[in-house]
């Protein structure tokens, strides 16, 4: 009781001292926006704050120019003009601080000890690409939280509400729809049978999954088998969550028309974004932006991250929360447009295959580290020179971002390497995992 009284002290501890490093970046941007010429608030959150704004009015939020979100993000928003403009970015780092209560509370129904998991949710809390991230006022820490809390109901065989939260978040940030078939995946017959909170399954179920196996007995007919691949916690997973995914669309639409269709949803099939990201499409984009893209040009850069997505779901999906965490960034280093807020994506799911990995920080983990960060500031010190210097870096500016692109693939191969693949509604320690570690990709 005494150990279980210091380990939550301490816990509360860590969440106080990261809500105070939250609070004083929110107090020193504002201080540095009024006083340096570098702002140091995100321009995202002044269209939040304008579309939040014409609301209140009345108006439509997507009367603001580049305000390409969901107007559930806009209404949030509103305690910004009638309250303070820091709402918001108290509100994103309160998500920001839950984000890490619940990679605690996951790691624990996982079997996690007690100091690990605390130690895990550190990572997230004092990692300052995502604290800074919030703190400047972005909302993808509300996304993340979401997408977090439907791990815990799947864990907790909550499949209803897990439904509800995964359409509400699709809706609000359309990139969680990528982890939809996995979902479904682990949705099998066996879901409501392999978990016991609290309690450790038996040896047999702890034998290790074949990786990309769906196990069907020959002999069963084609009915037999769409029995069980349309089994019930599919389909009311399916059903749930696309009536709420369509119900808050609908309504959406109702209410601002085919701008909110456009600017929330369909504008994202078909961007293209001229200015410097990290992305390795961004040159090509920026020269040929003068002309009109296809529609089929427009949709075939969609096509490699559709194959990798497929390939991950295909030999990780049952173990969910590792798959998400390397479809989240195949995604990101694939995608036509690539910004820091983008890393929070799959930062928020790492604390959660840590366990599993024998990555060592000692090593191999420092020189992924280095690597990845690497490439990061020397795209940043090209950025730099083209925005701030005036100088005419583009090309050097896209082989560095060939160099992150390389860096970002190198360390999630490493990644994978070293993961110890364990189901995810296994209730199974670390060393459960190891034990029965099966082979890795070539």
């Amino acid at each position: 009781m005494v150990k279980g009284e210091l380990s939550f002290s301490y816990r509360l501890l860590l969440l106080c001292i990261s809500a105070f490093l939250r609070t004083f970046f929110i107090l020193f941007g504002e201080m540095q926006d009024a006083h340096m010429e570098v702002r140091y608030t995100d321009i995202d959150y002044s269209v939040y704050s304008d579309a939040a704004a014409l609301m209140w009015k009345g108006r439509s939020p997507f009367e603001r120019d580049t305000y390409r979100y969901s107007p559930i993000l806009a209404l949030l928003l509103v305690p910004n003009v009638i309250l303070h403009r820091c709402w918001g970015k108290f509100l994103f780092s309160a998500a920001d601080l839950l984000v890490g209560h619940i990679i605690h509370r996951i790691l624990r129904l996982r079997g996690i000890q007690e100091d690990k998991c605390v130690a895990y949710m550190a990572i997230w809390l004092f990692n300052p690409f995502t604290f800074t991230i919030a703190t400047r006022g972005n909302c993808e820490a509300i996304a993340c939280c979401m997408i977090l809390w439907v791990l815990h109901c799947l864990l907790t065989r909550r499949v209803v509400e897990a439904a509800i939260w995964y359409g509400v978040v699709v809706h609000f940030r359309i990139y969680p729809i990528i982890y939809a078939m996995a979902i479904l995946v682990v949705l099998d017959n066996e879901y409501p049978k392999t978990i016991v909170v609290g309690q450790r399954l038996s040896k047999k179920l702890l034998e290790p999954h074949k990786q990309g196996q769906f196990h069907t007995k020959d002999r069963d007919g084609c009915w037999s088998t769409i029995v069980r691949l349309l089994n019930r916690n599919r389909i009311l997973f399916g059903i749930v969550s696309a009536m709420v995914f369509f119900i808050l669309s609908g309504l959406s639409y109702a209410c601002y028309g085919s701008k909110f269709l456009h600017e929330s949803l369909l504008y994202h099939l078909t961007r293209t974004d001229p200015r410097h990201n990290f992305s390795i499409y961004f040159y090509y984009i920026y020269l040929h932006h003068d002309y009109a893209f296809t529609l089929l040009e427009r949709l075939l850069s969609f096509l490699p991250q559709f194959l990798v997505q497929f390939m991950f779901t295909l030999f990780f999906a049952k173990d969910l929360q590792f798959c998400m965490f390397a479809q989240t960034v195949a995604f990101v280093a694939f995608n036509k447009v690539i910004t820091a807020q983008y890393f929070v994506w799959f930062f928020s799911l790492l604390p959660l295959i840590l366990p599993w990995t024998k990555l060592t920080f000692r090593w191999k983990g420092v020189m992924c580290v280095m690597l990845w960060v690497g490439a990061q500031l020397h795209w940043l010190a090209w950025a730099y020179s083209l925005e701030f210097q005036g100088r005419s870096v583009f090309l050097q500016l896209w082989l560095a971002s060939l160099a992150f692109f390389w860096a970002t693939i190198i360390v999630l191969v490493f990644i994978i390497k070293h993961h110890s693949f364990c189901p995810f509604m296994d209730y199974c320690s670390p060393s459960d995992a190891l034990n029965h570690h099966i082979e890795k990709l070539d």
